[in-house]
């Protein structure tokens, strides 16, 4: 999965340090990042961009760390959005999500996790409680207001991913308004007081109208592209088969027997390797 990035090693522990020349830094636009084409390197670093592009900080945009992978860290801009002007040569903004198809897992999990942290910074400039600017911590990834202490985390939302199988079938979807037009399986947020199970039974009855039952944990996935920490389950139909979508929801739901489903494991998503260990009978390991 985008995760899986070995024998490379994901640092998430907190740095407080300054950007440096062979630092990553990830330029987001709107949905958009901003990549090199031509070089085997494709997130450029700090001093290319400088060299490239008369990149410098400024009083309005600051370097904020993310992370590291191995002994690269990464940064992104925390303030005012940037958008440089490429002219049609080897660098271009392309659609975040569209990485997932051609780019090499690491540089598809750093964009996705830098996203997700960039987004947070980017929606949490001021207090929520007394609307002073917040500042970053130097110790801990915290925002923090100096004026009235409040202290701001970054979101992580928890969500399910649910394979509902029925012995050789498997119920796929099909969301309804998203750009992602394949094959999935049924998922939704965690409410407030809810267990992660409870969340299985209540998202299957809303989107589809069935019931399940023996609902086993199979495996978790962080997903930055919406700042999402998925959770996957495969649960048994309980009861009547007859399919009722959400149409708000999903634009398709039906059954389908095991030998229809083949090949579909991305190597990037947790919906998707799921799929794939229906296919070859795996669940019933499980």
């Amino acid at each position: 999965m985008i995760q899986d990035i070995e024998p490379k090693i994901y640092h998430a522990a907190y740095e407080s340090g300054c950007i440096q020349d062979k630092s990553v830094l990830l330029l987001f636009f709107g949905d958009r990042v901003l990549i090199h084409r031509g070089k085997n390197a494709m997130l450029p670093c700090y001093e290319e961009l400088q060299r490239r592009f008369g990149l410098s900080k400024s009083e309005k945009s600051v370097f904020q760390y993310l992370f590291s992978i191995d002994e690269t860290k990464y940064f992104c801009m925390r303030g005012k959005e940037l958008k440089i002007e490429t002219d049609g040569g080897d660098y271009e903004y392309v659609k975040i999500r569209s990485l997932r198809e051609f780019a090499a897992r690491e540089d598809c999990f750093a964009v996705s996790t830098g996203y997700q942290l960039y987004n947070w910074y980017q929606d949490n400039r001021y207090c929520g409680r007394c609307g002073q600017n917040l500042e970053a911590g130097k110790k801990e990834r915290i925002l923090f207001c100096p004026e009235c202490r409040n202290v701001f985390y970054p979101k992580i939302a928890p969500a399910v991913i649910v394979a509902v199988t029925d012995g050789e079938r498997i119920l796929v979807t099909k969301y309804a308004g998203r750009e992602y037009k394949k094959y999935a399986l049924i998922a939704g947020f965690c409410e407030i007081g809810e267990t992660a199970e409870d969340t299985v039974r209540r998202e299957v009855m809303e989107e589809v109208g069935l019931r399940v039952k023996n609902i086993r944990y199979y495996k978790s996935q962080p997903w930055g592209f919406d700042s999402n920490l998925l959770l996957g389950y495969f649960a048994q139909l309980d009861g009547e088969d007859r399919v009722r979508i959400e149409e708000e929801e999903l634009a398709e739901a039906k059954w389908k027997d095991r030998g229809e489903i083949s090949d579909m494991d991305d190597g990037i998503s947790l919906t998707r390797e799921m799929m794939e260990v229906f296919a070859k009978g795996k669940e019933k390991l499980l």
